[in-house]
């Protein structure tokens, strides 16, 4: 699972840093620190993201702000307080949020408030009330609102970008005059959700249904992408939630329709958050530290000049400065590291930080008119012609993209198992993690029997369009879903 560190210089370097093999939490926690991606903060399960870790979120979030605006989005932004009454509307709802919920109950001098004001743990509930206003008839519809913002809910058992009490997310909020174009919704933006993963992370996912118990809270269905991580848990990485006219009918948000009837409408809310970034790093790093993908890598190749001496030192300025506007202009986010440590000491700094390529320039490569290139994902040396090297280097980091994919996708493919009974289920996940796939029943008894033996191994997800064979695998009568089973995050 975890690489070899190769060299004394390396290993010296990352001493520190946990093995992954060892204990993965901790790996974790050393690498998101180490790697100056986040930290811990005073306000206990609170995190302060550092430049690096907002610069790789900002890649994140400017991938997908892309992709939603290109399909009608628009971007809002609503209040931080929702009052308790408008929160208590939605009864099933509020009831899945209330361990979670912190309130506001003093205003500095005004004392205590006549209301309670949540700070908001996910906003359906204000948005609800205030969208109302700009509805009447059907041609006001669909609004596809979004906002980015953060959220806070109460949250003890933290872990850096994983879990944490106050985290940065998107959220989407639609209304619909119709079932079918609010399904529709649920649909595109778990596809966009999926294309996010897979072509910017790098981070192979299943889509699917979620089962009843792991709906959230007031929908009618939950869809959800999961990633498996290098220690064979799931990740959810992303939610789609069709609420059908629950909401509406709570906040009382209706229209004129087409025959002039007045009709409340179909919603949707969809979300992913900065946990993604946690996924990130559980996908694809190693015992040396990150492993980014180009698409939303901060610095996507790092140049370590070598030199002994001041002319050695403007000679290799100057050579870097005449081909740096062509990698630049080719799309590349290059950094030149002039900083006065050694350069075994720079390999090592942008190897934790997980910088796909590295280039190497000495007086040598400069008589030969080349560039020694080092990958991060196989350590490879090799050389490349200074001409035309923004080209080559766009090529070369789409080609590591791909690659950081397909071992991705090779890892959880040979940790994903076929199992019939539940026997064999907890069998296996007493040994070991990964994705299994069983037949269910789909009768919640069976479901919880399955979590409660196995000791929290749930149902991920599901295609509802795939067909199921044989037996349940608790209780053996006719499949109706082939689910996929795992511990998770």
């Amino acid at each position: 699972m975890a690489e070899i560190v190769e060299n004394a210089e390396t290993q010296a370097f990352v001493k520190d840093i946990t093995r992954m093999s060892v204990d993965f939490d901790r790996w974790y926690t050393d690498v998101v620190r180490k790697a100056e991606l986040a930290d811990y903060t005073p306000v206990r399960g609170c995190m302060v993201i550092r430049p690096y870790g907002y610069a790789l979120w900002e890649h994140i979030q400017r991938a997908f702000d892309d992709m939603i605006k290109a399909t009608g989005h628009e971007n809002w932004y609503f209040p931080l307080l929702i009052p308790e009454d408008l929160l208590v509307k939605e009864a099933e709802h509020v009831e899945g949020f209330t361990p979670e919920v912190a309130w506001v109950t003093e205003a500095g001098s005004h004392g205590r408030l006549d209301q309670r004001l949540a700070i908001r743990p996910t906003s359906e509930t204000i948005i609800g009330t205030l969208i109302r206003r700009y509805i009447q008839s059907h041609r006001d519809l669909p609004q596809l609102t979004n906002q980015w913002c953060n959220v806070l809910r109460w949250e003890m058992r933290t872990r850096l970008f994983l879990r944490t009490a106050e985290f940065l997310w998107q959220e989407g909020h639609t209304f619909h005059a119709t079932a079918e174009e609010a399904r529709r919704e649920v649909d595109l933006i778990l596809d966009l959700y999926r294309r996010l993963a897979e072509e910017w992370l790098a981070m192979p996912v299943l889509p699917g249904l979620k089962s009843r118990a792991e709906t959230f809270a007031g929908a009618v269905y939950t869809k959800s992408i999961e990633a498996m991580m290098l220690d064979g848990l799931a990740l959810q990485a992303g939610t789609s939630h069709y609420f059908g006219q629950n909401f509406s009918r709570a906040y009382d948000i209706a229209f004129t329709n087409r025959e002039n009837q007045r009709e409340h409408c179909y919603s949707t809310s969809w979300g992913i958050s900065t946990r993604l970034i946690g996924g990130l790093i559980m996908t694809h790093g190693d015992d040396t530290g990150l492993v980014l993908p180009p698409r939303v890598a901060p610095v996507q190749v790092v140049v370590v000049p070598i030199f002994r001496d001041g002319p050695a030192r403007e000679r290799v300025r100057a050579a870097i400065e005449g081909w740096r506007p062509e990698v630049e202009a080719a799309g590349v986010r290059l950094k030149v590291d002039w900083s006065e440590d050694r350069p075994g000491e720079k390999y090592n700094r942008w190897e934790l930080k997980g910088v796909p390529l590295r280039i190497e320039v000495g007086p040598r490569d400069l008589e030969a008119g080349q560039v020694t290139i080092v990958d991060r994902l196989t350590r490879e040396r090799r050389s490349l012609p200074m001409a035309g090297l923004g080209p080559r280097l766009r090529a070369e980091l789409e080609d590591f993209q791909a690659r950081l994919f397909r071992r991705a996708l090779e890892f959880r493919d040979r940790h994903t198992y076929e199992l019939a009974t539940l026997a064999e289920v907890v069998d296996h996940f007493r040994r070991g993690t990964g994705f299994v796939w069983a037949p269910w029943c789909e009768d919640p008894a069976c479901e919880i029997r399955v979590k409660e033996e196995t000791g929290g191994v749930t149902i991920r997800n599901y295609d509802p369009d795939q067909p199921a064979t044989g037996g349940c695998l608790v209780c053996g009568r006719p499949a109706r879903r082939r689910v996929v089973l795992a511990r998770s995050y």
